[in-house]
């Protein structure tokens, strides 16, 4: 399920590779702005039998994903696009709860669910109904394995145009009051993968990070202009402009509906630039970059890298983009 999102494909990729029979179930239209037709989908999702359907309609789910035909795994990558309040409930809970029980209808043993780092600290509604899920995973008596992986490389890719052309690396405050282990795609996908025959990540939630130290926000600025082989260039933003930004479009929205998502997508952003995407102890109620488990091989260094020569080409950020 979540075939077609961005880490989707890469899941697909990595089980075909390994000798799975994998059938990917998708919307005939996808991708950003739903550009993606039924034939690119087959091409992008090559070695997967894929069906389209609408896994926001359980009748769709079971007559046109599951056929009447059994099923050992669900490896579900669904998200929400942008977070929004009616769109993460949508797909974040309600989608994901369908392949759920479209595949306990199919007699699987396991589901394997992408899930995130921060609903550790759940203060916006798609943390909020992925926790839902969760819990209603953890208690169907399916075997699970939650994997809550830190910023893909991706999403902190959002500058690297920019600064590339010659404008400075925007930051909150001095750059150091977030960190993550940013994790590629890839590797992502076989760690993934791995929990499909991997006993030990069986009936357990899974916070993975990539290979390497935590990297601040500074830490990444850092690294993009001594790639570039030029000075440091940072314009520094003040966190607190979220708090003038929040309360007018919470008001408004209390009169308009449109603002419902806006005064969302500010709170999103304020989260992600003021809390790291790192194991969060409960004990201290710090994150703790020990703590995070690391996997994988691939370095933001090597990505950063590669765009800087070849472009974003593939790597298009769509709605899930952040500094």
């Amino acid at each position: 399920m979540g075939a077609t999102g961005y880490i989707g494909k890469f899941v697909v990729r990595e089980l075909v590779s390994r000798g799975y029979e994998v059938v990917s179930f998708a919307r005939e239209r996808s991708g950003i702005d739903a550009a993606t037709g039924a034939e690119e989908t087959r091409r992008q999702l090559q070695g997967s039998e894929v069906r389209f359907g609408d896994v926001c309609d359980q009748a769709s789910l079971l007559r046109e994903g599951i056929r009447g035909e059994r099923f050992d795994v669900v490896v579900s990558c669904l998200t929400s696009r942008n977070g929004g309040v009616k769109d993460s409930w949508a797909i974040d809970y309600r989608a994901t709860r369908n392949a759920l029980d479209a595949g306990i209808s199919a007699g699987i043993g396991q589901f394997v669910l992408l899930s995130a780092i921060c609903v550790q600290k759940p203060m916006l509604e798609f943390q909020r109904a992925k926790l839902k899920f969760e819990k209603e995973l953890i208690d169907s008596g399916v075997a699970y394995s939650i994997v809550r992986p830190t910023a893909f490389f991706k999403s902190i890719a959002g500058q690297v145009e920019a600064v590339k052309g010659g404008k400075p690396y925007m930051m909150f405050g001095d750059g150091r009051l977030t960190a993550c282990k940013p994790i590629s795609e890839a590797d992502l996908a076989r760690f993934m993968a791995d929990c499909i025959d991997d006993p030990s990540k069986r009936n357990a939630i899974l916070p993975i990070g990539g290979p390497g130290r935590a990297l601040t926000n500074l830490d990444q600025a850092n690294m993009l202009f001594e790639l570039l082989g030029r000075e440091p260039k940072l314009k520094r933003v003040p966190i607190q402009i979220f708090d003038v930004i929040i309360p007018v479009l919470a008001l408004l929205a209390k009169f308009l509906p449109n603002f419902v998502d806006k005064a969302e997508f500010a709170r999103i952003g304020k989260y992600y630039c003021s809390e790291s995407m790192l194991v969060l102890n409960p004990s201290t109620g710090r994150y703790d970059a020990d703590a995070t488990p690391s996997y994988g091989s691939d370095t933001l260094k090597e990505f950063y890298d590669r765009v800087l020569k070849e472009g974003l080409t593939g790597q298009e950020l769509g709605s899930h983009s952040m500094f």
